[in-house]
């Protein structure tokens, strides 16, 4: 039987949490999905409710610290990409509620 260093392909502790927290990331980016998902299907319509961004503001940035450890360039680029746009969509989003 595998020990979770072997399945998770880890050396030590402080790298198996890594992985956890990185999984832990994607679940919760994984999430936005879902939610956008139950949302059509109840209003019989595409539409993108509010908790889509903040799933994937919160699941970026889980996975943005998750490549800054790995040290992954590109994986560093694209969530920190992401996170820009999650983060505007929800400024546009409160700018509108805000306006008279």
């Amino acid at each position: 039987m595998k020990t979770l260093f072997e399945i998770f392909r880890v050396d030590h502790w402080g790298e198996f949490w890594w992985v956890v927290v990185g999984l832990a990331g994607q679940l919760m980016f994984s999430m936005r999905f879902l939610i956008q998902w139950i949302s059509s299907e109840r209003a019989r319509k595409s539409v993108m409710p509010v908790a889509f961004w903040y799933f994937s503001l919160a699941g970026g940035a889980i996975l943005l610290t998750y490549a800054i450890y790995r040290r992954d360039p590109v994986f560093i680029l694209g969530q920190a990409t992401g996170l820009f746009i999650y983060s505007r969509n929800l400024w546009l989003i409160r700018a509108e509620k805000r306006a008279p």
